[in-house]
């Protein structure tokens, strides 16, 4: 399916893609959040999820992402089987939802994290949330109170942010403070978009 309208909204662990989400709602856009669907996909596929990983993954009956996170990224097979099982269910809640948007005509976000690793959606459009590694590693250390070496696995299972880069339609550097970021957003939505042509 082509998504004439959607935008890729993508980056890397720590760069701050989340929060340009947000954002980007404040400003009145739809944002379809590849993540919050993965959520709900993970708890629906629990049964699936512990035959493959054990109970020691859950707490409270329910699926704890932490723990799941730590096995997946320091074990590419795990990782790979995981992904197996959720992403085709993913896919196919982003394209219900994108279906909905696509009719009325006008742009809207799909912010998928893997959007360059899975190559997995016809979208022509992307915009890149970008920092550096090192940027990258101080806020993902301070948001998950994990070390160094934690963080680095984490931004080892993804593209880099300088191949990502050279793969996206516009790129925003959120190395500054949230006004510059917000500023950088408001710039994208007043002198980019509206130039973008539909094909």
């Amino acid at each position: 399916m082509n998504l004439k309208y959607a935008i890729a909204l993508s980056g890397g662990i720590g760069s701050g893609k989340s929060t340009s989400a947000s954002l980007l709602k404040l400003y009145g856009y739809k944002v379809i959040c590849a993540d919050t669907i993965a959520h709900k996909v993970l708890q629906d596929c629990k049964k699936e999820v512990i035959e493959e990983f054990g109970e020691e993954i859950l707490e409270n009956e329910k699926i704890n992402r932490k723990k799941l996170g730590k096995i997946v990224f320091s074990n590419k097979d795990k990782k790979q089987k995981l992904e197996a099982l959720l992403h085709p269910k993913i896919k196919e809640e982003i394209l219900k939802l994108a279906r909905l948007e696509e009719e009325k005509k006008i742009f809207y976000f799909i912010d998928i994290p893997l959007f360059f690793e899975t190559k997995n959606y016809a979208i022509k459009e992307s915009l890149l949330i970008y920092a550096p590694q090192n940027l990258q590693i101080e806020r993902i250390m301070s948001r998950d109170g994990c070390t160094k070496e934690e963080a680095l696995k984490k931004i080892s299972s993804q593209i880099s942010m300088d191949e990502k880069k050279k793969m996206s339609s516009y790129v925003i550097e959120n190395v500054g403070d949230l006004e510059d970021l917000q500023r950088q957003i408001e710039n994208y939505l007043k002198n980019y978009l509206p130039n973008l042509k539909i094909y």
